[in-house]
């Protein structure tokens, strides 16, 4: 599983021009899933990204986790993130998991996730989805399950 994790001060999904998930400060997170993706492999990168210190302590150091600061949290399904671009100019997208499975592993996510943040909204699998992201920072992360990054 791979994912893209942005600190951000606010962040929303539309879909058909409606707004279906809006958080303020916390995580946007990315989400994509790869063929060979385990259980093991969602748990490893839901523990990362939650406990990940990437927000400012009192001091000014990026010491606190989004647990430890209350935050919100936006899963978005992506599955370019699992795009291989090391030939030529077309992105392969073989190594992505498609269709319902990839869909029962970003649900599984999602839930996971809720036994722990407060607050967690969601995009909608295989929607063409608008996704606004108010970047604090800029904070971005790459996490990779299979430590690749």
């Amino acid at each position: 599983m791979r994912a893209v994790v942005q600190r951000v001060k606010s962040s929303s999904v539309e879909v058909d021009g409606k707004i279906v998930g809006s958080i303020g400060k916390g995580l946007n997170i990315l989400l994509g899933v790869e063929k060979e993706d385990t259980l093991n492999d969602l748990k490893y990168l839901k523990d990362k990204i939650l406990n990940l210190r990437i927000f400012e302590d009192e001091n000014g150091k990026m010491n606190k986790s989004l647990l430890d600061i209350n935050g919100e949290l936006i899963i978005v399904s992506q599955f370019t993130l699992c795009g291989d671009c090391r030939k030529g100019r077309r992105p392969n997208f073989m190594n992505a998991l498609s269709g319902i499975d990839a869909q029962k592993f970003y649900l599984e996510f999602i839930e996971q996730c809720k036994k722990e943040v407060t607050r967690v909204e969601c995009g909608v699998f295989g929607a063409d989805m608008m996704v606004n992201i108010e970047n604090d920072g800029p904070v971005t992360i790459l996490v990779d399950s299979n430590k690749n990054f």
